[in-house]
């Protein structure tokens, strides 16, 4: 069985994309049926490379959200504003259908939920929480290293024509954490949306809007003091 920190590395990796940015090499046109399967193969290998080495740059990022689940027939969707910075810090301003605070400030994890007057404190490593591997998105990544088979995948939802959709798979013995993941990026290797498919069949769809890489992010905002008469709960 993996350790948690092995399944938040596979987790993490999965929405890495979110920053990157580089340009498309050009497929020249009407090849034979041969030199095109090898051209496809260089394409994509070109295109992962210029993915991963693009996005190291990226200092800072901050983003519109809008999660949906669905499982078991039921649908939830939630909304706001993600903030991230190097050194694992996070915060998700949730907006609606309730406000709530999710943030990591590099060591715990904080959930304070203003109408219930709590807030629930968590160590950093001990947490599952699927909003923790976008804690370590601007770390170094390799996403070959993680998949056992990334694909174009242009047809999986209808998009932008100038957008790319990329497939990826999980390696062996990591199939109980997702089936595959799905991710839509723009020209600019931005994100529009990763979606992640679990071995239950539930989805976790991530749609993101006006992103910006590298704007000034003040410390305090990865800061939080919860209100006097706040409930706090330490989870181990």
């Amino acid at each position: 069985m993996r350790n948690p920190e092995q399944q938040d590395n596979v987790r993490t990796l999965l929405v890495c994309l979110l920053g990157a940015g580089a340009a498309l090499a050009a497929v020249p046109q009407a090849p034979g049926p041969d030199l095109e399967k090898g051209m496809a193969r260089a394409t994509l290998q070109d295109y992962l490379h210029q993915v991963e080495s693009s996005y190291r740059g990226v200092r800072t990022l901050s983003t519109e959200f809008t999660q949906t689940y669905v499982s078991g027939g039921k649908t939830r969707v939630e909304s706001g504003k993600v903030y991230f910075a190097r050194g694992g810090l996070m915060r998700w301003d949730y907006q609606r259908p309730q406000v709530k605070l999710f943030l990591s400030d590099g060591k715990h994890l904080l959930l304070y939920v203003p109408d219930e007057k709590q807030l629930t404190r968590t160590p950093l490593k001990a947490s599952e929480d699927m909003r923790v591997p976008f804690r370590l998105l601007l770390s170094r990544f390799d996403l070959r290293r993680v998949f056992s088979r990334i694909e174009f995948a242009d047809g999986a939802w209808p998009h932008d024509p100038a957008d790319r959709i990329l497939r990826a798979f999980p390696k062996r013995g990591w199939e109980e954490d997702y089936r595959e993941v799905r991710m839509e990026l723009d020209p600019q290797f931005d994100i529009r949306r990763l979606e992640i498919v679990y071995p239950d069949e539930s989805v976790m769809d991530f749609r993101f809007d006006k992103l910006a890489r590298n704007t000034p992010l003040t410390p305090s905002l990865f800061k939080f003091t919860p209100p006097p008469g706040t409930e706090i709960i330490d989870q181990r």
